[in-house]
């Protein structure tokens, strides 16, 4: 998708959500509800109603919020905001919210105390809507704020796979929820974040409450302004519409609307949505960019003036280049982010094809000494095993390029999505660490280089291991009774280079260093009897040509049997015994 496509498609997202039937039937039972428990019944002192509807002949539902509107004053609009710190551990507690990268948010108190009025209500119909789908929460106004809130509330406990019970929240009018932590909270979950569009009018200054007002637009967004979108918004005038997701893009579209709307605005009276989505349903919208192009405006640019005249706020801010400018490099950067959006799924059967590869030189360097010592001495093996090294190495960069990224991305995630990852995704880590980590061990120690477990070993294998151990996966059967494939301490090979380091101590060492290596050959031996006894290590490591064999053993056996004669590991090496292992 070019960058012209990208900022363009947010018109035919448009016209394509205008013309289903989504948001008339969402705005039906707003305006229902509305009419019912406030317009029709002005004597209805409640903040906040809500009913739920049964539009479809399926098991689908509309739960829709309204808003009194004595709420829509400045009162109840008021500018103060309550931190996750201060919810927590009371019944609104919204720390599931919370991220790694973003831990504390904000959210605007007056939709919290709305949201608080309804508690125990939405807590019984909480437990009823598993069976529903499609699933719709609507809200007007501060309804809309208290339907992104029972959005959430539900989103926390749908499934990263369980897509066709996620909730889709339109909100109509609605101003900002909350902060940039929560912002940022929700778009580090795009599943979540997708599930939001707000429907906004330039004749309707509820949605735009919160951002603080300017003298015309400048360009710039002040500091003052805390509140910041998240989702999608389909922004509207009375002749066109047109969506958009980058946060600061609505942010300064909202604003620009703000300047130009100020004079218009009267007083906070409930705006209706519903003819501006019936003249929009039934316009076509043809529009082309190529006249444009003639007026010395590029076609990225073009797109952005179109869009602009369709919310309403075309004249002086599309003649306005600055203003072009930003826009134009607001789009540039979502684009930017789009394309280098990182798609684990998307990459998995190339993944898979590097892994084959890798286990296939693996077999192929079985009777050589196995693939640590082929890879590691450049020129050992076969000459096709010498050849398909370079390979190697372009596999081995890819696959760890793809899972550092991997971690790190799960790394933002919450530990419920954290804990959904390990249960999709852990598995295929685990092999490749298994697989992959002895071949960087192999490079660490061809430089030169000593203690690979403490000074060079990568963030993310620690990680993957750390998860692993936690949930289990490929731990220690006690009925086992064959030598698993991949060895599982994806570091052995560094313990055997340490092994290898310290057993020149044992010869070359004065008597202090020779009792020091001695105890850490003592321990070495310990750990991989361990691993033996429980069949945990690959037969690779016995074969004549292995680094284990012919580097540590057989060059230090003297050493070994006069230094470890009593130790486990010396009587079985000695024994022979390694020779019935497999």
């Amino acid at each position: 998708m070019s960058q012209d496509s990208l900022f363009s498609s947010g018109q035919e997202l448009a016209n394509l959500v205008v013309s289903s039937d989504l948001l008339h039937d969402s705005w039906a039972t707003i305006y229902e509800l509305l009419s019912h428990a406030y317009l029709n019944n002005p004597t209805n002192l409640a903040p906040i109603a809500f009913k739920v509807y049964y539009p479809y002949n399926t098991n689908g539902a509309i739960i829709a919020f309204v808003s009194s509107p004595t709420c829509t004053t400045v009162h109840h609009l008021q500018k103060e905001m309550v931190s996750s710190e201060d919810l927590k551990g009371s019944q609104l507690d919204f720390d599931f919210i919370s991220t790694k990268l973003n831990p504390h948010f904000s959210v605007h108190k007056g939709a919290i105390a709305l949201f608080a009025s309804l508690l125990n209500q939405l807590s019984a119909l909480k437990l009823q809507l598993d069976s529903f789908s499609p699933l719709i929460i609507t809200g007007h106004s501060l309804g809309g704020s208290v339907a992104s809130l029972f959005t959430l509330w539900l989103l926390d406990n749908i499934s990263l796979k369980d897509n066709n019970k996620r909730p889709t929240c339109i909100t109509f009018g609605s101003p900002f929820l909350g902060d940039r932590g929560l912002q940022q909270a929700i778009s580090e979950r795009p599943s979540w974040n997708s599930s939001f569009l707000h429907v906004a009018s330039n004749q309707d200054p509820i949605p735009r409450f919160f951002i603080s007002p300017t003298n015309g637009f400048s360009g710039s967004i002040p500091q003052s302004c805390v509140y910041k979108p998240f989702g999608t918004f389909l922004l509207c005038s009375d002749s066109d519409c047109s969506c958009f997701e980058e946060p600061e893009s609505v942010l300064e579209l909202m604003m620009a609307m703000n300047s130009i709307s100020q004079q218009q605005d009267n007083g906070f009276l409930v705006f209706n949505y519903g003819p501006i989505l019936e003249c929009l349903k039934h316009r076509v919208i043809c529009k082309g960019t190529s006249q444009l192009s003639d007026f010395g405006v590029s076609q990225l640019q073009a797109g952005i003036i179109l869009q602009l005249e369709a919310i309403g706020i075309g004249g002086q801010q599309t003649s306005n280049m600055s203003f072009l400018r930003s826009m134009e490099e607001r789009v540039k950067a979502s684009f930017v982010k789009k394309t280098n959006a990182f798609d684990p799924g998307k990459k998995l059967s190339k993944i898979k094809e590097d892994m084959a590869y890798l286990e296939w030189y693996k077999k192929a360097t079985l009777n050589e000494g196995g693939c640590y010592i082929c890879f590691k001495e450049r020129g050992s093996g076969s000459r096709d095993v010498v050849k398909s090294r370079e390979e190697i190495v372009k596999r081995h960069r890819i696959l760890t390029k793809y899972w550092k990224r991997m971690v790190a991305e799960v790394e933002k995630l919450p530990q419920k999505e954290e804990a959904a990852f390990r249960t999709r995704w852990l598995y295929g880590g685990t092999n490749y660490r298994r697989m992959v980590e002895p071949l960087e061990i192999a490079e660490y120690y061809m430089k030169g280089n000593r203690d690979y477990v403490n000074f060079g070993r990568s963030e993310h294998y620690k990680l993957l291991e750390k998860w692993m151990n936690k949930d289990k996966i490929g731990g220690i059967a006690n009925d086992r009774r064959k030598a698993v494939s991949l060895t599982e301490d994806s570091c052995f090979w560094a313990y055997v280079e340490e092994a290898i380091i310290t057993s020149k101590g044992l010869r070359e060492g004065s008597s202090e260093e020779k009792e020091k290596s001695r105890r850490n050959l003592v321990n070495f031996g310990e750990y991989v009897m361990s691993l033996i006894r429980s069949y945990s290590v690959s037969t690779e490591i016995f074969q004549p040509q292995s680094t284990f064999m012919k580097k540590w053993w057989q060059e230090y056996r003297q050493d070994i049997l006069s230094s470890l004669y009593s130790c486990p590991l010396t009587f079985y090496m000695e024994n022979e015994e390694y020779r019935s292992y497999a």
